[in-house]
């Protein structure tokens, strides 16, 4: 007989390692089975081709999801040079080839001039919306659909490695910056035409690859192992400034009510509720995550707030 699984409230973010060939809703409902948590969402689509960090959220942390999806993005991208594809990527039908005749001055000012506030023309394999159905359907279909270009920012462009045909580079952007493109655009403008040979995630805001385990790992470990690599909700605001309120200070906020604070006004601060004061001196004050606010003339307005049950499930502190 089949055992039914016994979830469970979980709260806090995984950094996965997705594997080639997985959707990022396949590695999320894996993992959230290995770990039998309740709720679970994924913070950015990686297309099946890419690897690398995949954010997931559970329970409390969906709540903050958004941020990482708002976050830039570092990738490492490997192109194949003097192909050109249907997709743009590896995956599609050959549809040009040409001889691969540069340098390294010459990439460098390619890379150079995809460097900074650009605009891209969005994939025709992609799953933006047109009419309720995406890019791709069209695609598939032979039709090609009228889209406009999107701004986006590339922040860097650095060049890990070239070898005839086969360039590598480290790429910072902003994110809804679509490698793809990007790579068929370097190539067009070295003359020889290129696709997306391989593409890996290694950042996504604060967050790195480093961090992050594959599904294997995960597999392999105890249940107390994985609940120990389950990072604090408050992981994916770390950037943001903090403000701490006492005891009766965070009860109002947690209700919605503005707090007065001496603090400049700022678009995001996270939010926590001062612990009480240690008896050890040399011992860190408790503090317990709230939720996000802004600041505005002096005023905290509440944004995203965890309820006191997800505070008590999370930081087993009285709320």
């Amino acid at each position: 007989m089949r055992v039914k699984l016994v979830r469970r409230p979980l709260h806090g973010v995984l950094l996965l390692d997705k594997p080639i060939g997985w959707t990022s809703n396949d590695a999320l409902q894996k993992a959230r089975g290995i770990l039998r948590a309740e709720k679970g969402g994924h913070t950015g689509t990686l297309d099946p081709l890419a690897t690398g960090l995949l954010p997931l959220c559970f329970g409390a942390a969906t709540k903050f999801s958004q941020v990482s999806l708002d976050a830039d993005k570092r990738y490492t991208a490997t192109l194949k040079l003097g192909q050109r594809t249907t997709t743009g990527d590896r995956e599609g039908e050959l549809i040009e080839e040409r001889p691969v005749q540069t340098d390294r001055s010459a990439i460098e000012a390619a890379c150079r001039a995809f460097t900074g506030a650009i605009e891209q023309l969005p994939p025709m394999y992609s799953a933006l919306k047109h009419e309720g159905k995406a890019l791709y359907d069209y695609a598939r279909a032979g039709i090609e659909i009228d889209r406009p270009r999107r701004a986006v920012t590339i922040h860097r462009i650095d060049i890990l490695d070239w070898q005839d045909d086969a360039l590598v580079i480290d790429v910072a952007c902003s994110k809804g910056t679509y490698i793809r493109t990007l790579a068929e655009d370097i190539g067009a403008l070295l003359g020889c035409g290129a696709h997306l040979g391989g593409l890996r995630r290694t950042g996504s805001g604060t967050l790195d690859v480093a961090q992050a385990i594959t599904i294997e790992a995960l597999q392999a470990l105890t249940e107390a192992e994985r609940d120990a690599l389950i990072q604090p909700a408050d992981v994916l605001v770390a950037a943001w400034p903090e403000v701490r309120l006492p005891d009766d200070e965070a009860g109002r906020f947690l209700c919605g009510l503005r707090r007065r604070v001496a603090l400049a006004d700022a678009l995001s601060v996270r939010v926590y509720r001062q612990g009480p004061v240690p008896e050890d001196p040399g011992a860190a004050p408790t503090r317990a995550f709230l939720g996000t606010a802004h600041i505005t003339a002096g005023e905290l307005i509440a944004d995203r707030l965890l309820s006191p049950i997800e505070i008590q499930e999370v930081q087993d502190l009285p709320t």
